[in-house]
Formats: C-alpha cells, sequence, structure tokens
C-alpha cells in the first residue's frame, strides 16, 4: 500500500466535504451522501469516519457559530487539508491507472479471441 490509504467510505465523505465548502457539518454531509449515493447512512458511521479521517490528518474541524435552534451549541464543520487532497488525487490516480489497466486487458482479451 501507499502512503495514502482511504476506504470506500472515507472517499465518499471527503469528496462529499469538498462538495459542500463552509457547509460540511454532520448533517449536511449525511443528507449530501444519502441524496447522491441514495443509500442510508448512520449517524455513528459517518462520525467515526470524520475522527478517523481527521486523525490521519485528511481533514480539520472547526467550530461555527452557536444558534438558537441548536440551544446555543455549535456546529462542527470540516474540511480538506492539503494532504487529504494529496490523499484523493493519489486514490483517484490508483483507481484510474487500475481502470485502465482492466480495460486494456479486457480489449486484448475480446479481440486474441475473435
Amino acid at each position: 500500500m501507499g502512503k495514502f490509504q482511504l476506504g470506500e467510505f472515507e472517499e465518499v465523505v471527503m469528496l462529499t466535504v469538498g462538495v459542500l465548502p463552509k457547509e460540511a457539518y454532520g448533517v449536511s454531509i449525511k443528507k449530501e451522501i444519502e441524496s447522491r449515493l441514495s443509500r442510508k447512512v448512520s449517524v455513528g458511521a459517518l462520525q467515526s469516519a470524520l475522527k478517523r479521517l481527521e486523525k490521519k490528518g485528511y481533514l480539520k474541524s472547526y467550530e461555527g457559530k452557536g444558534t438558537q435552534e441548536r440551544v446555543g451549541r455549535p456546529k462542527l464543520f470540516f474540511e480538506i487539508t492539503a494532504e487529504g487532497k494529496e490523499a484523493l488525487q493519489f486514490t483517484r490516480k490508483t483507481r484510474n491507472e487500475l481502470w485502465e489497466e482492466m480495460l486494456n486487458l479486457a480489449l486484448d482479451v475480446k479481440y486474441s479471441s475473435q
């Protein structure tokens, strides 16, 4: 394995944080993933992934202002770090290389069997 290791769900979480600039907090991330992937996301799984990604240095969190609707509690927002961007780029490059090789081999097999 390389320097950067992202599981599938971690990758989805990070990409979702990336498409929610200045609005990436627990509930908004959960709703966005559920909407885009048409799958349910448990709060526990999401919170675990966010903590793991922050511990790896791929995400950083910061508190927003407290609101009346949240009884003064601030939202915890997330953003991708420079290292997190590198991890995403590495993951994308690796997947693209694997897809390309797999498609090339599939074409070779197809043409050699004709």
